[in-house]
């Protein structure tokens, strides 16, 4: 019994803690910041080289084969197969750049990847993430000050400040030779679009803009049009091409007979009796367009289907009808016609009817699209978009979007500041002088974070293939001298008052650059630990796989 007791009191049998499932990776403390920051570090530098109007595009091919030509750098993001979470939190970052002010995407990774890069300087001095992540705090507070301070009010509605800095936002996409055209057109539809509050603000929609995309042509036959473009064909041959003084019925119903929703069977015995059944569903149909066709409407577009016969009946009372329109653009009529949606056609009344001065088919390209006009709500235009192939298009579209977002920006926050990076560059100068206010290590990350905007002009001044070391040099002489708004001018590759050349940028989509930027860094600093799971096991794999011809 007592050697038995003696060996119980011997050494303990360690039994091992399983916490994680097994196949969890887990990544802990310096070296999980240094993947962290490694992965949005790669992303911004993939990025880098696209910023500004001497950028380059990238190609970018998708795995059905598809390609993608695009500076846009929300657009890059989205389009690339990203793996690493904390790059895809960037990509995050991008995209809400891009939902709020539609601009200074590509700019807010770059920033985000620089800041990243400075921290792991001070990482690698023993300083605390912490107090980085404090120094950046009072680093972006202090910017959001300057720009404040430094942003010129400008008139919301003037229309040339408001073309400018729509120029300054379509002069780094690939369709930049034609921006003082795609200007124009994004200023008209925001100056058509606007409303005045009654605080004296106003309120610009952006979904009042409709862009519509169709290939061919060339890019200088896009146009504006003041009402709502359906990428739609009239239903029937035999129906009017043109209605003017148009009273439109919306409906969200099919003018089809509605099969049960049980399967049924009719048995008839006779011929007789399957006209009549014929003859039966010819009526409820006829009696439909009759309905159409008392409160006076001679236009008619449905979300739903319309059946052949009903396309006869409507085309014999000379009403011009369209099918299966989208929801959105369905609510889009609505609104610039004053029409009701209407989901019963039992319930149509003539109140319900909208107007318009011209509904009309015509071609465009190779195919024929129905044309709304002279609406007496004018809040509703379409951009009609034209290029010779179809990723032109779609580049147009995207320019476009981001020319809408700039002007929208102005009226929303009518302030302004220069681009080629002088406010970065005034902000990263009064930063310097700020930090000497500040504790010791403290100081450290506000520099740091100077440096990080300074990168702006860097990499605008290295993509005109200009020497960064002399253009950071000139800056710094020019800024100290007073020169508020010296930056990169990458078009003649040299220093100049940006301000005087027109180059102009909403200061609200820079204040949101450094937010978004700053809170992406901050988030990405404060992780510690990575625990990934395991992925899932493809079934199959361990089946062995027979030859076809077995």
């Amino acid at each position: 019994m007592a050697g038995r007791g003696m060996a119980g009191r011997g050494k303990a049998i360690a039994i091992p803690a399983i916490i994680l499932k097994e196949g969890t990776q887990r990544t802990v403390g310096a070296e999980a910041r240094r993947t962290n920051i490694l992965a949005a570090r790669v992303l911004a530098e993939m990025l880098s080289t696209s910023l500004g109007p001497r950028g380059m595009d990238k190609l970018l091919v998708d795995s059905f084969g598809s390609a993608t030509i695009t500076g846009d750098g929300a657009t890059i993001l989205k389009e690339m197969d990203i793996q690493h979470p904390v790059a895809k939190m960037l990509v995050e970052v991008a995209k809400a750049q891009d939902e709020e002010v539609g601009d200074g995407t590509t700019s807010v990774v770059v920033l985000a990847g620089e800041l990243l890069k400075n921290a792991e300087e001070l990482l690698l001095e023993n300083i605390h993430p912490t107090i980085i992540m404090e120094g950046y705090k009072k680093a972006l507070e202090y910017s959001l000050k300057v720009i404040d301070e430094i942003g010129i009010k400008v008139d919301p509605l003037d229309r040339e400040v408001l073309r400018q800095v729509a120029e300054t936002a379509l002069a780094s996409k690939v369709v930049s030779e034609y921006k003082s055209m795609l200007a124009n057109l994004a200023v008209e539809a925001i100056l058509h679009i606007a409303q005045k509050l009654p605080d004296g603000t106003y309120k610009v929609d952006l979904d009042d803009v409709k862009v519509e995309k169709k290939k061919g042509e060339s890019i200088d036959q896009t146009t504006l049009v003041k009402g709502i473009v359906l990428d739609k064909e009239v239903v029937h041959p035999g129906m009017p091409k043109r209605v003017e003084n148009a009273k439109i019925a919306l409906l969200n119903c099919p003018l089809e007979i509605e099969k049960p929703e049980w399967s049924a069977k009719i048995r008839v015995s006779s011929p007789d009796q399957l006209k009549a059944f014929l003859d039966q569903e010819a009526e409820v149909l006829k009696k439909m367009v009759d309905k159409i066709a008392s409160i006076g409407a001679n236009v008619l577009i449905t979300q739903k289907g319309i059946d052949d016969l009903a396309q006869h009946f409507l085309a014999k009372n000379g009403i011009l009808a369209v099918r299966r329109v989208k929801k959105s653009d369905v609510e889009k009529i609505a609104k610039a016609t004053g029409a009701k949606v209407v989901t019963s056609i039992e319930d149509l009344k003539p109140e319900d009817l909208g107007e318009a001065k011209l509904v009309e088919e015509r071609k465009v390209g190779e195919d024929k699209m129905v044309f709304i006009e002279g609406c007496p709500n004018p809040r509703a235009v379409t951009i009609l978009v034209r290029g010779g192939a179809e990723h032109i298009v779609d580049e147009v579209e995207r320019a476009i979007h981001d020319a809408l977002c700039v002007s929208r920006n102005i009226i929303r926050e009518p302030k302004i500041v220069a681009g080629g990076g002088a406010p970065e560059f005034e902000i990263a100068r009064r930063l310097r002088e700020f930090a000497s206010s500040l504790g010791s290590k403290e100081q450290l990350a506000v520099l740091k974070y100077a440096d990080a905007l300074e990168s702006i002009p860097t990499i605008l001044a290295r993509n005109a293939g200009m020497e960064p070391v002399d253009v950071i040099v000139e800056l710094r002489t020019r800024h100290d001298r007073g020169e508020l708004w010296a930056g990169v001018d990458v078009l003649n590759g040299r220093i100049d008052d940006m301000m005087k050349l027109k180059v102009l940028e909403p200061t609200i989509v820079t204040k949101q650059k450094l937010k978004s930027a700053t809170e992406a860094a901050e988030m990405i600093l404060r992780i510690d630990d990575i625990i990934a799971a395991a992925p899932p096991k493809e079934r199959g794999k361990e089946k062995e796989e027979v030859p076809p011809e077995y």
